[in-house]
């Protein structure tokens, strides 16, 4: 029997497994959508154990499709949803409230008061991040006030919290493993980038005993084993990263320079900065990329809260559609959008605006306006998000990018990439493998057990599938990038910070 690596992609929409051979090529894979809770406006959870019942459900599918079993599973990486914080009982495993999601905006009143106190500034220093209702320490201080007990366990250390990596980890080792990765922590809010250690400070400043945090361990080495229950026989985890961080991994971006974005659910665009920590400015972050053999890679990042999550919204909400590839030819049956930009601000705007209480809007619907414009300016839009952070990512490291790396499921749209291309005047590269972030996670776990014996190993197989070039005059580009800034200012509150 061939032997795989597992990879363990648990999403903000579903839970993914694909198996990888050694080589890094996709063998199969199993997917399944859970549900989404939307109990007040701009409030977004889960339901925990629906994400681990769900994660388990593809796994064993994944096997039962390649007539798999344990002891042809080498190691299993797990990517996940960032900022997405579970509490739960340290005795009897149960969540103490829903995943309160990395989308949820229940916190914005909280952040604002941090950012009067002015706090944000050592927050910002210490952990690369602004203060903003996204991260999950705020998430974790609300379950403490709100949830009845919730605060008085924690003092007691009877309650565990931790990021969907976490959870899956404890739950997956029979609560043997109460661990993260570095890429994982960085995303809390109450991981200090310089010390590499949970902050006292910033503990203090939340709430959060420090003995409801997990240990923060390399990216790649062994981080335990899976019960013997779960798929027959024990099977190492040994590779661990939040999903855009495991995506830059998948792309290759090993150099400092290096820029991927991941067109997911939100859209997030991660630029190798090296060993570099620096105090980000121009509405970026400063996060950890991973940590391997001792050594800690920053990433300078932007992140769009809502992205693919459009498309799902133009299928669900409105019924413009039926499926998520057939915005590609209705896209292209109009010639432009007819003057229609659409700002997606669902849950508010992330880099560069960072606006908790924006909202969406569509703009520039005339008598003329069809489903196929709205349709594309949705597309659009993904396209002008991202090119906001391109320029951001620019003006923050005094740079000139020359390439932009694109991968995620909306990356399949050939349309989406090459407006990409044209509204950003950079090629854009699809690699063979779109679906990167499971493919980090594999080959951090091959790394982790020593199937790749470094880097350079992980990458041999790593190309391009396609490279698209901008055609846009530079006059249209300013143009339409006018309009785009237009309507984002319909939609904040403050515009620009």
């Amino acid at each position: 029997m061939p032997k795989y690596l597992m990879a363990l992609d648990q999403g903000t929409t579903g839970s993914r497994c694909i198996l990888f051979d050694t080589a890094g090529v996709p063998i199969c894979s199993a997917a399944k959508e859970y549900t989404q809770y939307f109990p007040n406006d701009g409030w977004v959870e889960h339901d925990p154990q629906q994400i681990f019942d769900t994660q388990i459900e593809v796994a064993k599918e994944a096997m039962l499709r390649a007539g798999a079993n344990a002891a042809d599973i080498l190691a299993v990486g797990i990517t996940n949803q960032r900022e997405t914080v579970i509490v739960w009982d340290k005795e009897t495993g149960k969540p103490v409230y829903r995943a309160i999601v990395w989308q949820c905006r229940r916190t914005a009143d909280f952040c604002a008061e941090l950012k009067q106190s002015g706090a944000e500034a050592m927050i910002k220093d210490k952990t690369g991040l602004v203060c903003d209702p996204y991260f999950s320490a705020s998430k974790i201080r609300w379950i403490l006030q709100n949830v009845n007990g919730a605060a008085e366990k924690a003092r007691d250390g009877r309650l565990l919290c931790g990021t969907v990596d976490t959870w899956l980890m404890w739950k997956l080792s029979g609560g043997k493993i109460f661990a993260t990765d570095c890429s994982n922590a960085s995303r809390t809010m109450l991981f200090n980038l310089r010390t590499l250690d949970w902050d006292d400070e910033l503990l203090a400043l939340f709430g959060v005993p420090r003995s409801m945090l997990p240990q923060v361990l390399p990216s790649a080495g062994l981080f335990g084993y899976t019960a013997p229950e779960i798929f027959g026989a024990p099977i190492p985890i040994a590779g661990v990263a939040g999903d855009q961080q495991a995506a830059m991994f998948g792309q290759g971006c090993h150099t400092p320079g290096d820029v991927k974005n991941t067109y997911g659910t939100g859209g997030f665009l991660l630029m190798n900065i090296g060993g570099l920590c620096v105090t980000p400015k121009n509405g970026l972050l400063t996060t950890i990329a991973w940590k391997i053999d001792g050594e800690v890679t920053y990433a300078c990042e932007g992140s769009v809260f809502v992205c693919g999550a459009a498309v799902q919204w133009l299928r669900d909400g409105l019924g413009l559609i039926q499926t998520a590839a057939e915005t590609e030819e209705i896209a292209a049956s109009v010639e432009n959008s007819g003057g229609v930009y659409v700002v997606p601000a669902f849950c508010g705007l992330g880099a560069p605006y960072w606006d908790p209480y924006a909202r969406g809007v569509i703009c520039g619907i005339t008598r003329a306006t069809e489903r196929a414009h709205i349709v594309r300016a949705t597309l659009e839009s993904m396209a002008y998000q991202t090119n906001d952070l391109l320029t951001a990512i620019e003006r923050e490291c005094g740079v000139k990018l020359t390439k932009l790396r694109a991968d995620g499921g909306a990356a399949a749209n050939n349309f989406l990439l090459s407006f990409q291309s044209d509204i950003s005047g950079l090629p854009v590269l699809r690699p063979k493998c779109i679906e990167t972030t499971a493919l980090g996670a594999a080959l951090l776990a091959g790394l982790g057990i020593g199937i790749y014996r470094n880097l350079a190993e992980t990458q041999k197989n790593l190309a391009p599938d396609r490279i698209f070039q901008p055609t846009l005059s530079a006059t249209a580009r300013e143009t339409q990038l006018a309009g785009w800034r237009t309507a984002v200012s319909r939609a904040t509150l403050g515009g620009l910070s």
